[in-house]
């Protein structure tokens, strides 16, 4: 159903939703319509104050999800920001998407609220244990205006593969998919134009239930938010600088390298921001065990070239399975190159002919030079590999409706 979406419920509780100070009375009247078997149309047309609460709007609007409920959000204006220096940052957006869950298993009916806080209990589980999983993917404005979402399903299964390791419920694929399409579409007027950045979409699954003792929390709630996102890296194509740590380590055997656990990211901070103070870009992992085979960036898998063949740490538990590095994989054996996923050591990163990085935020970004005990490398002679270039130019023309998608990873939003 690309034309629709099933909708969860629409509410904005008296003293509970703040406007955003984005918020617009053009974007008030962009919410029109929600069709069911048991009513046919309803209007809402209500002036949102900036900065301010709205007490009562939709406060009586209930709609049930059901299968012939569908959302459409009509406005098609844009916001008025410097698309041309956008950055990875965040840029508060009108919506947010909420879902709750309790040890049962079963989520109850979804709501879009405005963007804001949440509450928590300061014995929630995620709070006090880390019980928390996250995930990361993209829309695109094509040309013609309609947007993109880029392999979401993947991002559901993520998801759920790493709900399961955290003894966490999950939504179903179906349910996330249908949620991240109604929060896009509900935060249309924030996707970038065509070719200046992306509407970056932030689903987030945690312990929000109250614990004392260490256990798996009686509650869970689903979150999604989104901003409009430039270039991960100030430098954007041209090449970063890394730094190969081989003090601390991003995961271990048996851990919880391999999904997307929001402890994995704080645990890289400190290495990362010593990095950045010395003029890297970022940091390169070796493993725990024998502290000589890549594992990946603080945010990104890597690729080494090497007489045309392409080879990335396999995945074994302490890597993270990326859906860019996935696909870059199935795009690299489509356009003929040799793909090898191995154990890569810090000797051939370093004699390679190529490196770059993939990821969601980064799409893909080239190395200029990898520093290791005091051993500086550059490569490409300063610029863009033409492997990492080709790359690049091939997925994210795909990612943006430029070419044909022959792979089916698109999802059109209309």
């Amino acid at each position: 159903m690309e034309q629709g979406l099933l909708l969860p419920r629409l509410r904005a509780d008296h003293g509970a939703i703040l406007a955003s100070p984005f918020t617009t009375s053009a974007h008030a009247s962009g919410w029109r319509r929600c069709h069911s078997s048991s009513f046919s149309s309803l209007k809402i047309q209500s002036q949102l104050r900036p900065m301010s609460v709205v007490s009562g709007l939709f406060s009586t609007i209930r709609c049930a999800v059901t299968e012939t409920s569908v959302y459409k959000m009509e406005s098609t204006e844009t916001v008025d920001l410097d698309w041309d220096n956008l950055g990875f940052g965040l840029v508060p957006t009108d919506y947010m998407y909420t879902m709750k869950c309790t040890q049962n298993g079963i989520f109850t009916e979804g709501e879009l609220l405005r963007y804001g806080p949440i509450e928590l209990s300061p014995s929630s589980g995620v709070l006090n244990y880390g019980q928390g999983i996250f995930e990361g993917l993209k829309a695109y404005r094509k040309e013609d205006g309609s947007i993109l979402l880029f392999r979401p399903e993947e991002n559901a299964l993520r998801m759920r593969m790493g709900a399961e390791r955290m003894c966490m419920p999950a939504p179903s694929v179906e349910q996330f998919v249908d949620a991240v399409k109604l929060t896009v579409l509900a935060n249309k007027r924030w996707v970038p134009p065509t070719g200046k950045g992306s509407l970056y979409i932030r689903p987030l699954l945690i312990g929000s239930g109250a614990v004392l003792g260490l256990s798996p929390a009686p509650e869970y709630t689903f979150v999604i938010f989104v901003s409009p996102v430039g270039n991960y890296f100030k430098e954007g194509l041209a090449p970063i600088n890394l730094l190969v740590e081989n003090e601390f380590h991003r995961a271990a055997p048996g851990g919880t390298g391999g999904i997307k656990t929001i402890g994995n990211y704080a645990s890289v901070l400190k290495a990362q921001k010593k990095a950045k103070e010395n003029g890297y870009s970022d940091v390169l992992y070796l493993d725990s065990t024998h502290k000589k085979y890549l594992e990946e960036v603080s945010s990104c898998n890597i690729f080494v070239v090497k007489n045309k063949v392409i080879s990335t740490p396999e995945i074994k538990g302490t890597i993270l399975p990326g859906i860019t590095r996935k696909s870059i994989i199935d795009v690299a054996l489509g356009q003929g190159y040799q793909v090898e996923e191995r154990a890569v050591s810090v000797d051939e990163v370093l004699d390679a002919d190529e490196v770059f990085c993939t990821g969601t935020a980064v799409v893909v970004s080239p190395v200029g030079s990898i520093t290791f005990l005091g051993r500086r490398v550059e490569y490409g002679n300063k610029g863009v590999g033409a492997v990492s270039q080709e790359l690049y130019s091939e997925l994210t023309r795909l990612q943006m409706g430029i070419s044909e998608d022959t792979m089916g990873w698109t999802m059109e939003l209309n």
